[in-house]
């Protein structure tokens, strides 16, 4: 394969011929020198074509090449003159491969706003800003995939089509090929979905945890990594319709096991992305959140504290005049209190346990006290809650007494019942999404910006 601009930009000069493709950001004419900057997304930084129009077989190309247009270059590698470069491309040959009207292209020799970008998603990714999120992202889902395969976990793909619901996670996108302008009826007048293509009510999936939680009790460790939906009315920064999902699921682990697995998880991803793109970090660090570097310095390298619910509230109480949401015991934690929590109480990450039954979801393994559940937040200064999981409910009759509880239908899980029936054991797991910590990592303020084609409420471009 040819090299790319960031390993060219790496390289010494030398006297072989070195071929670079990409496409143009700028170009500075005078009479008899041209300065081209070429990007191909590789890197953040572009790198510099000198053509000396007297010693050029078509000078007359130079004409022709516009912000946007894609060339291929033929040439060696020079020291640079200049102070924002080590090395330069000497051109001997342009070819241009792809024209581009500089009277009509959207991206411009000036800043953009991020708002405007979206509406250009398809050409956003040619932006400083984009580029270094689009890089920052894969770099961030090699690193999940790394830290899971390095220490014994499986990857499983869980099924995007479901008939079931993960928890009540929120409204389901429903999947049908039923003519919804003449539904089948049933006698009573509801839709007949046994006439639809899986002959039941189907939605796409808002976790694959239930489904993940079947392969743990044979594979004992595994994780899923991929796209869930979920259709809720919310214009926020910070939902989407569809977002990428991290879901491992240990067996013989208990809700200790389960915060020692996600602090592990977070430092090796960030630390990851850390050394591997250094640059972008910095470009984030000066242009989007100051001090972001610092910031995620400290998660790394700080042990995550622990604090069960009952005591958080009471830190919270203590501060009760601070907070549009007033915390009591029994509340779901808001951002704000998140925040507080991690920012001024622990001055770092924490993992929050033992949450009230009432406000967790039904899978989750009931404590002994009869008031809380093995649940666990992982919290990070800046963001609030990074990763959701619990130690699951692996006994069958207490599993079984807390769906009846709810009003769930055991017949609509029975295939999950059944993992209590045949080898049980205790087992936990936990979810991160994966928007919000590229959101963490770059200092990106709305999740739109970090996932190639937002889809969200009204929104479902390109």
């Amino acid at each position: 394969m040819e090299e790319n601009i960031a390993k060219l930009l790496k390289r010494k000069a030398g006297p072989d011929k070195v071929t670079v493709k990409g496409w143009l950001r700028t170009k500075r004419d005078s009479k008899t020198i041209s300065f081209l900057e070429l990007n191909d997304g590789s890197c953040l930084k572009g790198i510099q074509v000198v053509v000396d129009k007297n010693n050029f077989n078509n000078p007359e190309i130079i004409d022709s090449l516009t912000t946007g247009c894609s060339v291929e270059c033929l040439g060696t590698i020079v020291e640079s003159v200049g102070v924002n470069q080590d090395v330069e491309i000497s051109a001997e040959k342009i070819t241009l491969v792809g024209e581009c009207p500089a009277d009509s292209y959207p991206l411009q020799k000036k800043r953009h706003t991020l708002e405007y970008l979206r509406e250009i998603s398809h050409l956003r990714a040619r932006t400083n800003t984009i580029g270094a999120v689009a890089r920052v992202r894969s770099t961030m889902a090699y690193a999940v995939h790394k830290f899971f395969q390095e220490n014994g976990f499986y990857y499983v793909n869980t099924p995007l089509i479901t008939g079931s619901d993960c928890e009540g996670a929120g409204a389901m996108f429903e999947v049908t090929t039923l003519d919804m302008n003449k539904p089948p009826r049933t006698e009573d007048g509801k839709v007949d979905y046994s006439k639809d293509f899986f002959g039941k009510h189907t939605s796409l999936t808002v976790s694959g945890q239930l489904e993940g939680e079947t392969y743990a009790m044979a594979l004992k460790n595994i994780y899923t990594f991929g796209p869930t939906f979920r259709a809720e009315n919310s214009v926020t920064k910070r939902h989407l319709a569809e977002f990428w999902m991290i879901e491992p699921e240990m067996a013989f682990c208990n809700l200790d096991g389960d915060r020692d697995v996600a602090e592990r998880f977070l430092k090796f991803v960030f630390a990851d992305v850390m050394d591997k793109c250094h640059e972008d970090l910095v470009f984030f660090d000066k242009f989007v959140e100051p001090g972001l570097i610092d910031k995620l310095t400290h998660v790394v390298s700080t042990p995550f504290s622990h604090m069960e619910y009952t005591d958080a509230v009471k830190e919270l109480e203590k501060a009760s005049d601070k907070f549009d949401f007033k915390p009591y015991w029994g509340c779901d934690l808001q951002t704000e209190h998140e925040r507080y929590l991690s920012e001024v109480v622990c001055k770092g990450p924490v993992a929050v346990t033992d949450y009230p039954k009432e406000i967790k979801s039904f899978y989750m393994k009931a404590n002994d006290d009869g008031k809380t559940v093995a649940a666990m937040d992982v919290l990070v200064p800046r963001l609030g809650e990074i990763i959701g999981g619990s130690e699951r409910e692996y006994r069958y009759d207490i599993l079984v007494d807390k769906m009846n509880a709810l009003g769930l239908r055991a017949e609509d899980y029975w295939w999950y019942l059944d993992l209590r029936r045949f080898g049980s054991v205790p087992h936990a797991g936990f979810g991160l999404g994966f928007e919000r910590a590229v959101m963490y990592v770059t200092g990106m303020q709305n999740i739109r910006d970090v996932i190639p084609y937002p889809r969200a409420v009204g929104s479902a471009e390109f």
